[in-house]
């Protein structure tokens, strides 16, 4: 068998490539392989966060509204970060939170995403697009989800910008399943989420640039919005900080038959190792938990914006993506 690599791609597109019996610092899991048997598990909690204020918020969503308006975008995945404080280390976060996709980095950062970014099987590449959840304790909260004229049509915004996006690199591109539920685990909840799956042929000799291939869909459609280089563009001005290795990829691959990799999303990072952006929050308490030994992160997340968003809404749903499953 030939040897595994590790690959790492930010969303500002800089690449780090490892042989995994090389890597030193970095954990990883995927559906069908890891390389770190998790020894303990903690009860890990956030005891509390710090969101960006509602004004900076309010100020980025104008924005975003303003250049829909324009024509200029017509869906934008808008992030900000949020200050928390949990009582495990990123070490014990990664053992104890549960997701298909998993990464401890160097003590920069740790990721328990639900997303898959591309997997390729000889030469089928598939790709997974995320868009739209629900509480699944909601009454007939997959009826709701389905039904909802906003989610479909965000939904199937980014499924068209990822077909377009297997375009540029395979042919014979075609939708197997659209707008299919997973459960997933979201802090003491379980969530219903909406994806897809999009196929395309890849050429024979894809593997002997694989990277380049890759680079060329990235930043992930999910993660970003529509027309891709305009928002990618609007979102840089509108967020204002630097979102660093989160909403990247990562991944692993033997360099002839096989990839597989994943969103960088459900994301945590330790500032001291990672210089963030850190003005202009404002708190958002949780219940008083006491614990000898805290550890201060850095939490990312964000959601989609379209035409039919609600400002308040999307700034609670930002804040309520901040949590560990476990």
């Amino acid at each position: 068998m030939r040897e595994l690599k590790f690959f790492l791609i930010d969303f500002n597109g800089n690449t780090y490539i490892e042989d995994v019996s090389k890597l030193q610092g970095v954990f990883f899991s995927f559906p069908s392989y890891s390389n770190y048997k998790t020894t303990s598990k903690n009860n890990c909690k956030i005891l509390s966060k710090k969101p960006v204020s509602f004004e900076r918020y309010k100020n980025a969503f104008n924005k975003v509204i303003e250049e829909i308006t324009k024509g200029n975008t017509y869906l934008l995945n808008l992030t900000f970060p949020t200050q928390i404080q949990t009582n495990c280390s990123l070490i014990e976060i990664y053992n104890s939170s549960k997701a298909p996709f998993k990464l401890y980095f160097k003590d920069r950062f740790v990721c328990f995403s639900p997303e898959r970014f591309v997997k390729i099987q000889n030469n089928k590449i598939f790709t997974y697009p995320m868009k739209g959840t629900i509480d699944a304790s909601i009454p007939k909260a997959r009826e709701k989800i389905l039904s909802n004229i906003k989610e479909m049509a965000e939904h199937t915004m980014v499924v068209d910008l990822l077909r377009n996006d297997l375009g540029i690199i395979g042919y014979n591109v075609r939708v197997n399943k659209f707008r299919f539920i997973d459960k997933i685990k979201a802090g003491d909840k379980e969530l219903l989420q909406v994806s897809s799956e999009i196929e395309a042929t890849l050429p024979n000799n894809w593997h002997y640039n694989w990277i380049e291939l890759i680079k060329k869909m990235l930043p992930a459609g999910s993660v970003t919005g529509t027309p891709k280089k305009k928002t990618v563009e609007i979102i840089k001005e509108a967020e204002n900080y630097d979102r660093a290795y989160y909403t990247g990829i990562f991944g692993i691959t033997d360099e002839k038959t096989f990839l597989d990799s994943a969103v960088i999303i459900r994301y945590i990072e330790n500032p001291n190792n990672i210089p963030s952006q850190l003005h202009n929050f404002t708190t958002y308490p949780l219940h008083n938990l006491s614990t000898s030994q805290l550890h201060n992160y850095i939490y990312k997340s964000g959601g989609g914006i379209t035409i039919d968003s609600n400002l308040k809404e999307e700034y609670e749903e930002m804040i309520k993506k901040v949590y560990i499953p476990i």
